[in-house]
């Protein structure tokens, strides 16, 4: 079953880009994807059906992405292309390891949070919550931390959220994506995002402001993508958690570990 479970979504990794605006680059074993005009930028992965990639073969590819100038990434399952870590690491590249989950099929909905809902295209807390992952992921973890509802207001501040804001009004427009996020007295806390495909969904991007952490909310915006997910059609619902503590909020939505999903960047410093 987990076999079968991972080659699904090996082939919803290689589509989900495509259906994101990517292009595909051939390198044999490689597969660099390309963002065609404004939307998120992309990765490189191994090719469906492929052989094993060599350091070589990495290098083709990180010289292309520092020709497109486009960020040097790698994303991959390290069961379903295990010896891709060793490639990359020899070209210089730094590897990061994420519980890889899946939603049980025969685990029970959650309860809805009260503060939870979901966001439609023209939603005036959309710059909000495509703000509140940034200043979430700049403080991973779940700890308590500093940035909070002022943090977010300033953040709001930035040119560069309007064109984030039509990019994802666009997304949830044409059902690219879903959005589900914690309101409070008119503050976005938390906020998280789907990503369908076919019968697949990846729940991607759910973070809370540190400063709201450990009130159940990112628990809550992950049970109200999951029925996003699940009404719109989806039979798989699954994502990559941040750690093994994530990992373990995540479990108390019905998602259960079948690998693990790894990144490669340039080294830090």
């Amino acid at each position: 079953m987990t076999t079968t479970i991972l080659n699904t979504l090996e082939q919803y990794y290689d589509a989900a880009p495509r259906r994101g605006g990517a292009r595909g680059e051939d390198f044999g074993p490689l597969t660099l994807f390309v963002q065609e005009g404004q939307g998120w930028p992309y990765y490189a992965r191994p090719s469906l059906g492929g052989p094993a990639a060599t350091p070589a073969d990495v290098r083709k590819v990180l010289e292309r992405q520092r020709e497109l100038e486009v960020p040097e990434a790698f994303e991959w399952v390290a069961e379903n292309s295990p010896s891709l870590r060793a490639a990359v690491e020899a070209a210089g590249l730094h590897v990061h390891a994420h519980p890889l989950m899946v939603l049980d099929p025969g685990a029970g909905p959650l309860p809805p949070h009260p503060e939870v809902r979901s966001l439609p295209t023209e939603d005036p807390l959309l710059a909000a919550a495509v703000t509140v992952a940034g200043l979430a992921f700049a403080e991973p973890g779940t700890a308590l931390g500093e940035a909070g509802p002022a943090e977010l207001a300033a953040a709001l501040a930035d040119p560069a959220v309007e064109q984030r804001r039509v990019r994802v009004s666009g997304m949830l427009a044409d059902g690219r994506t879903g959005m589900a996020a914690a309101v409070r007295d008119g503050v976005v806390l938390c906020s998280g995002q789907y990503i369908p495909v076919g019968e697949v969904a990846e729940v991607v991007g759910v973070g809370t402001l540190p400063a709201a952490r450990r009130q159940g909310l990112a628990l809550g915006v992950t049970a109200a993508l999951v029925a996003q997910a699940l009404g719109g059609g989806a039979t798989t619902v699954f994502l990559s958690a941040g750690d093994e503590d994530v990992a373990r909020i995540y479990a108390r939505a019905g998602f259960r570990r079948v690998g693990t999903a790894l990144i490669a960047e340039p080294p830090q410093g």
